[in-house]
């Protein structure tokens, strides 16, 4: 009886601390790092560009951050109309600065390809 109580409280453990990682927020450098493996391997690009990009998104998630951080402080309810739209112009910064990496060629294949790729995909379903 000890061995199966023990054995369901180490799988718990293990399924609060997996479900814990999922909801934690990675760091700016983990999301660069994931997106220049993303761009490096649909684009080939030189390693300039490479930094130059890297340096865009890293100043990208940095103010994406404070945006969160400034509607989220309170600890309430964050409202996503003002989030969108504070986030609205960084986003268009962001695209004008990888156009001009980029080049158009490749600035399509990031906003057709690589960019809908990174976005968070939603788990659960229509509950059948």
């Amino acid at each position: 009886m000890k061995r199966k109580g023990l054995m369901l409280g180490v799988i718990m453990l293990a399924g609060i601390i997996s479900v814990n990682a999922q909801f934690q927020r990675r760091s700016v450098e983990e999301r660069v790092k994931t997106i220049h493996e993303k761009i490096e391997s649909s684009l080939k690009l030189d390693s300039r560009k490479l930094a130059d990009a890297d340096s865009v998104f890293a100043n990208f998630y940095r103010s994406q951050d404070k945006v969160r951080q400034e509607l989220m402080g309170g600890g309430e309810r964050p409202d996503f109309q003002a989030m969108r739209k504070k986030m609205k112009p960084l986003i268009e910064e962001r695209d004008n600065k990888l156009k001009t990496i980029l080049g158009d060629d490749n600035f399509k294949v990031w906003k057709d390809q690589i960019e809908p790729s990174m976005r968070p995909q939603r788990r659960g379903g229509g509950g059948n």
